[in-house]
């Protein structure tokens, strides 16, 4: 055999070009399976990153608002998880990514009831290009869905009804969010027209943002905000506590805005965060330097809230903006949202004890604004981004506003005077965040 072989130099060359044919294919199996490996992985320890975003968002909100409303704080924040990852198993992830089930053009869809992974291989390497399964994929935009709300539960602290939150959220979370949320990363009419919103400024934030101000608009103020004609400032509880949730929020960014490349591409994903970081660090030095300039004096308060501008703002454009831009938009977002807080509290007299309309719905706009502005990719353009914007603003803040009324003139939506002045946590739980301590009507 081995004479035949040597004696015939084609069929030699020919036996080692199919060997060799043999060989690459192997090794290219191996390779795909070994980045879809990789890929997975990386999607998932972002998920758990989204999720930590939660404990700071429960952090913050307990930090920033009364101790004698700490325990309905972090019960809200709980069932919030909840409601959004049912929420969206049954309809939400169906309703946000429709395939080719749209029923109104690319307006609405819903692919179906509950979720179900393709068989075999095409619900994991098969799906989505091998970057992650079917799986990952529901997990991770299930942790997305249910920060909406939680943006939501800070700008109605201290006076909302439980059970009227929940059953707002319940609908916000599961239908609201992932219909509208489709128009863009369900390959919906947003998206055919260009409109670009890397990992949320406009689709979690700004999303969320109207939905704050619809239930602040509809609560009214906290007693004793505005008496006596003047704006009150009623302290928060824990100022180390609000900024341990600010940290655990800024961890949890990497997977937000580190997961929304969809990969664990090296380049891609090293950029963003570079993005993110930057931004989130000019955002800092921007509303340490308005709030000096505004109130003379530094603000633990609004520099926090200057790092969580910063992260709103450059996460639609976290992928397509340059080191210096996301520096900029950073630095605007930093000093845009202390005069945001400042002018929605005391010329629009609304209460936002978190500052969560300014951090998510304002800095959510600019920040999506801004891709029109410092992208590099020319294909973003301006016009198509303020659309965007305003296609969420028309929909979104009305929807919110009517779910709520509809609620207030129901169940309502507000706890009676003795309840909010005795704290919802006894009032509401029957409970109390800090035992054996005693708690003055006015913490």
């Amino acid at each position: 055999m081995l004479k035949k072989v040597l004696t015939n130099p084609s069929r030699l060359t020919l036996q080692i070009f199919v060997g060799l044919a043999f060989f690459a294919q192997a090794n290219a199996a191996t390779g795909d399976e070994a980045m879809f490996v990789v890929n997975n992985t990386w999607m998932m320890v972002a998920t758990l990153l989204v999720f930590i975003m939660h404990l700071g968002f429960a952090s913050l909100e307990s930090g920033l608002t009364r101790s004698k409303n700490t325990v309905n704080i972090l019960f809200k924040n709980t069932m919030i998880i909840s409601i959004g990852l049912l929420t969206y198993a049954i309809c939400g992830f169906n309703l946000m990514y429709p395939g080719e089930a749209w029923i109104f053009g690319k307006w609405f869809g819903f692919g179906g009831w509950g979720i179900t992974a393709p068989e075999g291989a095409a619900g994991l390497i098969g799906y989505a290009n091998g970057a992650y399964s079917y799986w990952t994929d529901f997990l991770f935009q299930g942790m997305f869905a249910a920060t909406g709300a939680t943006i939501i539960s800070g700008a109605v602290a201290g006076r909302i009804k439980l059970r009227s939150f929940l059953l707002f959220s319940t609908v916000f979370v599961g239908v609201l969010y992932p219909f509208v949320g489709s128009w863009k990363w369900g390959a919906g009419w947003l998206d055919q027209m260009g409109f670009y919103d890397f990992a949320g400024s406009t689709l979690v934030h700004s999303v969320g943002g109207w939905g704050a101000l619809a239930g602040a608009l509809l609560l009214g103020p906290r007693i004793g905000k505005y008496a006596g004609g003047e704006v009150n400032v009623l302290r928060g509880s824990s100022m180390p506590l609000a900024t341990i949730g600010v940290f655990l929020l800024w961890l949890g960014w990497f997977g937000f805005n580190g997961g929304s490349v969809l990969s664990a591409d090296p380049g891609a994903v090293s950029f963003t965060l570079v993005t993110t970081c930057l931004a989130a660090a000019a955002g800092i030095l921007g509303a340490y330097f308005v709030s000096e300039w505004v109130q003379k004096q530094p603000d633990l308060s609004m520099v926090l809230n200057g790092a969580l501008a910063g992260l709103v703002g450059i996460t639609a454009g976290a992928d397509t903006v340059s080191v210096l831009s996301a520096v900029i938009i950073g630095l605007v977002a930093g000093g845009l949202v202390v005069l945001s807080v400042i002018f929605i509290d005391s010329k629009l007299r609304i209460d936002d004890p978190v500052g969560a309309i300014s951090v998510h719905l304002v800095c959510g706009i600019w920040g999506t604004l801004a891709v029109g502005i410092f992208s590099t990719n020319s294909a973003h353009s301006f016009a198509t981004q303020l659309t965007g914007v305003a296609a969420y603003g028309l929909v979104v803040f009305p929807v919110a506003l009517i779910l709520f009324y509809l609620l207030k003139i129901s169940l309502g939506i507000r706890v009676s005077a003795d309840d909010e002045t005795k704290g919802l946590d006894l009032s509401e739980h029957g409970m109390e965040a800090y035992g054996g301590f005693q708690v003055f009507s006015d913490s």
